[in-house]
């Protein structure tokens, strides 16, 4: 029980992580194709991500010691499913405590979820479902007859096609259940309102914020890992490495300029792009209301520590204002809006508004 718990928790974990990583990306697309980021859709999402890393771990952790796998066969009569069913219901007792019947069951509702997803996320019926179902158990199952790919000399889970059939079975189950859920919910495709701008709130600008702090802080991350590594194995300079200045400077300098030219350029963040946000109105030259807003964001804050010092503490009180501007200030436009006098709007407007001499309908 404890290690059924254990690999739980480690689902769970590489799920979230996953979701972290992917969630500017989703938020992205999410604006694109639906216009807004709904609360339900992504947790769905996130459910999906922890079901794929469950199914893996549920059927493969925890990997064995070599030395203590005893090697078994493979088991290919279909009709085993049928029978482990008629000796379940010929024993005494309820046939539900018979471990065949349990695992038949287990292994029909470990999948019915895949199907789910199939209908609800992808938008794709029982055909679907039935390939997914189906390959991704054979995947599961080949894994195992193969001992993980050669890992191991041999086999020390069965391959079981009552397994296949099981889970297949499992996955068009879970799409027939997904009919329950409205049409209007289902799939990828795109809405068709959603190229309409939409109201600026708070909630949206700490969106684009919260976007603009993961993109910053995935790039500082490869940008200082790349630095150790080409000191490492290029320049072999180990006390560069252990010293960790180059990297350090690298982390923050990176992200900052991409930031800045980002901004210079089209005037909007990675946060504001994911969200369909553009600052505008500054009665400011466009580069110089740019450059302010650069530096009220994440990356002219963080560009700030670079000399150390009453800088970085500095960085740390602007922090804080930007925070609290989020609050306080009309829309959410915070700190870069104060800055550079702009005010935030729906980057959607300009595109969505008719054009010159168009009939209205």
């Amino acid at each position: 029980m404890e290690d059924q718990v254990l690999l739980g928790f480690i689902a769970i974990a590489i799920g979230v992580a996953f979701g972290i990583l992917l969630f500017v990306p989703f938020v992205a697309i999410s604006y694109r194709r639906r216009g807004r980021l709904g609360l339900g859709r992504t947790l769905l999402w996130l459910s999906a991500l922890i079901y794929f890393w469950a199914i893996w771990t549920y059927t493969l952790l925890p990997l064995p010691d070599p030395d203590t796998i005893r090697c078994v066969g493979a088991i290919t009569d279909p009709m085993s499913v049928v029978r482990d069913v008629q000796k379940a219901f010929a024993a005494p007792g309820n046939p539900l405590r018979q471990p065949a019947l349990l695992q038949l069951v287990f292994n029909v509702l470990l999948f019915l979820p895949l199907g789910f997803f199939v209908r609800v996320l992808a938008g794709r019926g029982i055909l679907v479902a039935f390939a997914a179902g189906f390959g991704l158990s054979l995947l599961i199952e080949t894994t195992q007859l193969t001992g993980v790919w050669g890992v191991y000399p041999c086999a020390y889970r069965f391959f079981d096609v009552g397994d296949l059939m099981t889970n297949t079975l499992g996955a068009v189950v879970g799409c027939t259940v997904a009919l329950v859920v409205p049409r209007s919910l289902r799939g990828a495709e795109a809405r068709p309102d959603a190229d309409l701008p939409r109201p600026v709130t708070r909630g949206r600008r700490a969106l684009a914020m919260l976007c603009d702090f993961l993109a910053y802080g995935f790039l500082s991350m490869g940008a200082g890992v790349t630095v150790q590594v080409w000191l490492e194995f290029v320049v072999k300079d180990r006390a560069a490495v252990l010293d960790g200045t180059l990297s350090s400077a690298a982390a923050t300098i990176v992200p900052s300029a991409l930031f800045l030219v980002l901004i210079l350029i089209g005037g909007r963040s990675i946060g504001d792009i994911a969200v369909q946000l553009r600052y505008t109105g500054s009665r400011l030259p466009a580069p110089f209301a740019r450059l302010l807003r650069w530096a009220g964001g994440i990356g002219g804050i963080s560009a700030l520590q670079l000399p150390g010092g009453i800088f970085g503490f500095a960085a740390a009180v602007l922090f804080l204002v930007a925070v609290v501007l989020l609050f306080t200030t009309r829309s959410g436009r915070g700190l870069p809006g104060v800055l550079s006098g702009q005010h935030l709007v729906d980057a959607r407007a300009d595109v969505a508004a008719p054009r010159p001499g168009a009939r209205r309908m």
